[in-house]
């Protein structure tokens, strides 16, 4: 059995969109649950197994699992068809290349947003993670010609990839390869529902 613990409008939203794109959503249980905000509105949900209080937590037959691209990559392995209608196959150059792009959001990109918008700097992080001009120069080159990330379909690397750019200081406006890429990403069906779903659930708990 799979159990996602989700909040909407959350960090766990990207699991959803992932749910969507795989058309997995009558294989999950969805357990709605509150987290405490960054505005610090909610609270600390006591139905969520989490051991922080966060989201989001799949739970597969009584084991936890946490991590964004953790939770993606098992998803992935637990339903392999499902999976192979959006992203290369395993074993291939392609796949590892996405792995890498997911990797790299979650490693470098989201730190980079987090630290520009604490407006802090230092050499030491510089060295770690460069500088966010030349991460979007990096995501401006590989969108070049090409609509995602990993060509002409949508995959789990352009939902972490994108997920961070909503809350960017400046935008994206000088780099167009990014801002079309992040329009399309947000057009994606999958977003969409993933969207729509979010938007019934907050209001179901209001």
């Amino acid at each position: 059995m799979l159990t996602l613990y989700h909040a909407p409008f959350s960090r766990s939203t990207r699991i959803v969109q992932l749910i969507e794109l795989m058309g997995i959503s009558d294989r999950i249980d969805l357990r709605i649950v509150q987290i405490r905000r960054g505005d610090g509105s909610g609270a600390r949900d006591a139905a969520n197994p989490h051991p922080e209080g966060k989201v989001p937590l799949l739970v597969h037959d009584g084991v936890a699992i946490r991590e964004t691209s953790a939770i993606m990559e098992h998803l992935m392995a637990v339903f392999p068809e499902e999976a192979a209608r959006t992203v290369p196959r395993p074993g291939t150059p392609e796949h590892g290349a996405m792995l890498a792009w997911m990797a790299w959001s979650g490693a470098v990109l989201e730190p980079l947003v987090l630290l520009k918008i604490a407006g802090f700097q230092h050499p030491l992080l510089r060295d770690s993670y460069r500088d966010m001009d030349g991460a979007l120069a990096l995501l401006e080159e590989a969108l070049t010609g090409r609509p995602f990330l990993m060509g002409e379909r949508l995959t789990p690397a352009d939902i972490l990839a994108s997920s961070s750019f909503p809350f960017l200081p400046g935008g994206t406006a000088e780099h167009s390869a990014i801002t079309d890429w992040l329009a399309r990403c947000q057009a994606a069906p999958s977003a969409r529902a993933a969207e729509e779903l979010d938007a019934e659930k907050a209001k179901a708990a209001a």
